[in-house]
This record gives structure tokens, C-alpha cells and sequence, in this order.
């Protein structure tokens, strides 16, 4: 039996949408109901980046009303939090557009922001603190108690990588050209990450990262590669772990100075720093050299979490 509006949550990355469902309760709070699955999205303004996004919200909201046993409701709000998606960019106003005609709603009542802005909301509520964020991409972004944010990194992988899983495989591969033609000493990281690839020649490796569709996600799979071989010793693996680590360090130093935080709570998600052991050990390390005080926090809840609150201020909008 409902208990309030109904509400939807979206986490709208590139790999896939998640759509969580909510109940809004006279009390402000918000019951939990169900969860659905959908395709990735691509920028607005890339080719077929418009049906990427109807198409995206679309399905993870049908298959999150499928699995709820609400296949015919309708939600009252919706929050979305798309990649891509710049707060307070022209895109922005282009997503709430979109995002209302693909559901039927009302624009008041459609919340859209960047998924990097929903993950802070999940991850800290209202709360002053930093949220890390390393998966094929990476970005920090940071609240204080005052509403005020400022965010570092995540202008995309062709400008700034480093500290994601893409700039560890990219790095990866640099070296190992470098160790093929005797610039650097050869070590066992040039025949894995070769191996990897499924090639065995310098000329090979340049035809396969120019490959259409390889991009930043086929650099990201080779990260955990590189972390495993920087675990293992070896010393150019350990160079390029070191040098992501401090990048996200810096990132977060960056915020802390910006906002003033003192005695920082920080949260990291993403792949890259919950999979690869190696460079979360040795942005911890970092971290703790450029931001005495800061503290590793587990987060209070994800993206969809985020989004779900986004909604629920579209809701009490309308």
C-alpha cells in the first residue's frame, strides 16, 4: 500500500542506469521499495546522446516498477543524475527538458544534475566532507557546512585522467612502448599488459588503442594490470600507481583549502579505489601527509540515494 508520493531516483551512468524507487512519507523520510536496471547514457550533445538518455530512463524505470509490483504507477518526482550533466550549464536545462517529456511529468516536478553531484548527496546527506570518486574517470567534490561546494578533476579523459583507472592503463601502456624500443629497462609489466591486450608488438598495441569503440574504457580495463604489478614490486607499475594516487590527493587537498574543512570526513567509490588495493593504500598514505586530521568514511548511501533526494525536492515543489 503506498505511504506518500511516490518517488524515483536515477544514477545515469555510462556503463548502465540504476532507478531506485521510494515511497515519500508524511514525515519527510523516504521508504525504499524497489530497484531497476537499464542501459548507459552518452553527453547530450554527442550523436544519439538524446535517445541514449529517453532510452535510459525509460527502461531502468519500467524494470524498477517491475520489480516493485507497481508495473502501472506513475512517479510523483523524479531526481536524476546524469554523466555529462554540468550544474547550472545550458545541458543541464537540456536533461530537465528531456528527462520530463521521457516520463511524462511535469518539468517542476524533475530534478537532473551531474552523477557526481548525486554521489555527494548519497554519500555525506548534508554533511561537510569530501567524496572521491576513481572509476574510468575520476572527480573530487566537496560540501561544507554552509551549502557551499566546490569540486577538482573531472573535466574528462582526454584533459584529466589522472587518479582513474584510465590513466593507470593509458600509463601502463606509455611505459611499455618505452620499455620496447630501450628508452626504459624492460620488467615483466610490458608482457602483461601486452598479454593482456591480445598483442605482442609495439605496432600492434598502436593499431589496438586507435581502435574504434577502445577509447577510455579499454585503457580502465588495464588498470587492475598495472595495480597488481606495483604490488608485486615492480618499479614502473609502482611509479605510475604513486603518481594516480597523488593526483587524488591533491584533489582533495584542493577542496579541504577551498572550503576550510577541518578534520575532513572523506568517502571514496568508484572501481577503481574499491578494486585496486595497491593504489588505495597509497592515496590513504597520501592523503594523510597533505590532509592531517581527515578521516576514511564508509559512505551513508550511493547515487540513487542522492537522486532520490533531488526528487524529493521537486516534489515539495510542486
Amino acid at each position: 500500500m503506498a505511504e506518500g508520493p511516490l518517488l524515483a531516483g536515477f544514477d545515469a551512468g555510462q556503463t548502465h542506469t540504476s532507478c531506485k524507487l521510494a515511497w515519500l512519507k508524511g514525515n519527510g523520510e523516504l521508504s525504499p521499495i524497489g530497484q531497476g536496471y537499464g542501459p548507459g547514457v552518452r553527453h547530450l550533445a554527442a550523436p544519439g546522446g538524446e535517445a541514449c538518455f529517453r532510452e535510459a530512463l525509460q527502461q531502468s524505470l519500467r524494470d524498477a516498477l517491475q520489480q516493485a509490483g507497481l508495473p502501472d504507477d506513475q512517479p510523483f518526482a523524479v531526481g536524476v543524475g546524469a554523466s555529462g550533466i554540468e550544474r547550472g550549464s545550458a545541458i543541464q536545462s537540456q536533461g530537465e527538458a528531456l528527462a520530463a517529456d521521457a516520463l511524462h511529468l511535469p518539468k517542476a516536478s524533475v530534478a537532473v544534475s551531474g552523477d557526481e553531484h548525486t554521489a555527494l548527496i548519497g554519500a555525506l546527506d548534508n554533511d561537510p566532507g569530501v567524496l572521491v570518486i576513481s572509476g574510468t574517470g575520476c572527480i573530487a567534490l566537496g560540501q561544507n557546512g554552509s551549502g557551499r561546494w566546490h569540486r577538482s578533476g573531472g573535466w574528462g579523459w582526454l584533459l584529466d585522467g589522472a587518479g582513474s583507472a584510465m590513466d593507470l592503463g593509458r600509463d601502463g601502456l606509455a611505459i611499455s612502448v618505452q620499455m620496447a624500443d630501450g628508452r626504459l629497462s624492460e620488467t615483466a609489466l610490458k608482457d602483461q599488459l601486452w598479454q593482456a591486450l591480445g598483442v605482442s608488438t609495439a605496432q600492434e598495441l598502436k593499431a589496438a588503442v586507435v581502435a574504434e569503440g577502445f577509447g577510455a574504457a579499454g585503457f580502465a580495463r588495464l588498470a587492475p594490470v598495472v595495480d597488481a604489478s606495483a604490488s608485486s614490486g615492480d618499479p614502473h607499475g609502482r611509479v605510475i600507481v604513486e603518481r594516480s594516487a597523488l593526483a587524488l590527493a591533491q584533489m582533495v587537498s584542493s577542496i579541504v583549502t577551498t572550503l576550510e574543512l577541518q578534520a575532513p570526513r572523506v568517502c571514496c567509490s568508484g572501481g577503481a579505489l574499491t578494486h585496486l588495493k595497491t593504489l588505495r593504500e597509497a592515496f590513504a598514505a597520501d592523503l594523510a601527509q597533505r590532509c592531517p586530521g581527515a578521516t576514511l568514511v564508509g559512505p551513508k548511501g550511493d547515487a540513487c540515494d542522492g537522486a532520490l533526494r533531488l526528487a524529493v525536492q521537486a516534489a515539495l515543489r510542486c
